[in-house]
């Protein structure tokens, strides 16, 4: 999930492998430690360890950016956040312009753990259900907690999971490196998924990552990994080598995958039954 537009540097290959099915789920695996979670028990978002980002930009110095300098149209509002059942509900909905929300057409929600939680290295994983449709953006993904390289996107940028609403057979992975904007790069890659399975169905989601490369999965099955990147402010591993924290957000429009048009249904919803983060033991 971006912050600028990308100027393109496709670096590294990917490393494709043959689909699995999914299996049941479980906190435990061979070789990591479980060290942080939150299953979204309960009836509202745990304020220890998510916050909720509120609006429609951010300010990069004095300069505000709008639309999360993604030309995104939706305004984030902590109503669009929900916790029951055993899961989290980020909602993207079409609003009457009201004095509530100015010009903004369109709200949905997004959490992070800036300042709860941040971690370097490791398994970071969540299971979600995107929703189908044009001008969605769902993404689950890690930003630098203090930012040791510079703005971005010298101190880097994983995106562990990101998707168009208007395709429910592929997701996107992506680390964003380099200089500070916009002398930026970026590599990425795709997984498409095996006939019969699709993005509105709940998926796995991961990455490992280590001090000298990252590994991206789905369902447990690696579909991409680099240890391709660099910062113009440090040595390599920089900037993957610092605590990053966790974001999950849908957002609406953007250039990632477009606006919304007349065949999008709203509201539409990324559902969340866990996110959980390991050491290797």
């Amino acid at each position: 999930m971006k912050r600028y537009v990308m100027f393109p540097l496709i670096l590294g290959a990917a490393v494709m492998v043959g689909a699995c099915g999914n299996e049941e789920e479980s906190a435990e695996l061979e070789g990591w430690d479980l060290v942080w979670s939150d299953e979204f028990e309960g009836d509202e978002l745990d304020d220890s360890k998510w916050r909720m980002d509120t609006g429609n930009g951010f300010y990069d110095g004095d300069e505000y950016v709008p639309g999360w300098g993604n030309e995104e149209l939706q305004y984030y509002d902590e109503d669009n956040v929900t916790v029951s059942d055993g899961q989290l509900t980020l909602t993207a909905q079409e609003e009457s312009a009201s004095d509530d929300y100015g010009s903004y057409d369109y709200t949905s929600g997004k959490i992070l753990t800036e300042g709860l939680f941040s971690q370097t290295y490791g398994r970071f994983e969540a299971s979600i259900q995107l929703p189908e449709g044009q001008g969605y953006w769902p993404a689950f993904w890690m930003m630098p907690e203090t930012d040791e390289y510079g703005g971005w996107a010298a101190s880097g940028e994983i995106d562990i999971m990101e998707n168009r609403g208007s395709e429910t057979d592929a997701v996107g992975a992506a680390i964003h490196f380099g200089g500070v904007y916009p002398e930026n790069t970026y590599w990425s890659d795709e997984y498409q998924f095996p006939e019969g399975e699709s993005t509105t169905e709940f998926n796995t989601y991961a990455i490992e990552w280590e001090p000298e490369e990252i590994r991206w999965y789905v369902n447990d099955e690696l579909y991409a990994e680099t240890s391709q990147w660099y910062t113009e402010n440090g040595e390599f591993p920089a900037p993957f080598d610092q605590d990053f924290h966790l974001i999950l957000n849908l957002a609406v429009g953007g250039w990632y995958g477009g606006d919304p048009d007349e065949t999008t249904e709203f509201p539409g919803e990324m559902n969340v039954d866990y996110v959980r983060v390991y050491e290797q033991d």
